[in-house]
């Protein structure tokens, strides 16, 4: 069986499309070949890679990517894991096909939590809810509606 080469992509590549990899690297490795970049690049955040760690998964080495850094990719699908990422993709050439997931952005939501315990828990049900979504990859993509 071929991997299925996946981009997940989001605003700035530090958060969702960083845990959609690492959970695509650490669940689903053995059928998706996963790549993550950004419609601009904002570093790596420390909370998404605190709760991955917690969750068994190491993200740490990752780095925030822009997309023209893959301009030379060809992706069986691109999965926008944001709203802005979603009205800012580019087109992609080829049988790309591209998918709409998204998720809530917890350093926004983490902005307002009174306590680093607060702001994680925003973190966490994130990360758990782009868990659920890649634990159902690459098979649950054909009932994603495609854009």
């Amino acid at each position: 069986m071929d991997k299925k080469k996946i981009l997940f992509l989001c605003t700035g590549n530090s958060c969702r499309s960083q845990m959609a990899e690492g959970w695509a690297r650490h669940l689903k490795g053995d059928q998706i070949e996963p790549y993550s970049a950004g419609i601009e690049t904002h570093g790596l955040n420390p909370l998404a890679v605190k709760v991955m760690a917690e969750a068994g998964v190491d993200i740490s080495g990752h780095r925030s990517k822009h997309l023209n850094e893959l301009k030379d990719q060809m992706f069986d699908y691109v999965i926008t894991v944001c709203d802005a990422a979603n009205e800012s993709c580019p087109f992609f050439p080829g049988k790309t096909v591209r998918i709409h997931k998204g998720f809530d952005d917890p350093p926004r939501l983490a902005k307002s939590a009174a306590t680093e315990a607060e702001a994680l828990g925003h973190y966490m049900r994130v990360r758990d809810e782009i868990r659920a979504f890649v634990e159902g990859m690459p098979e649950n993509l054909s009932d994603q509606g495609a854009v």
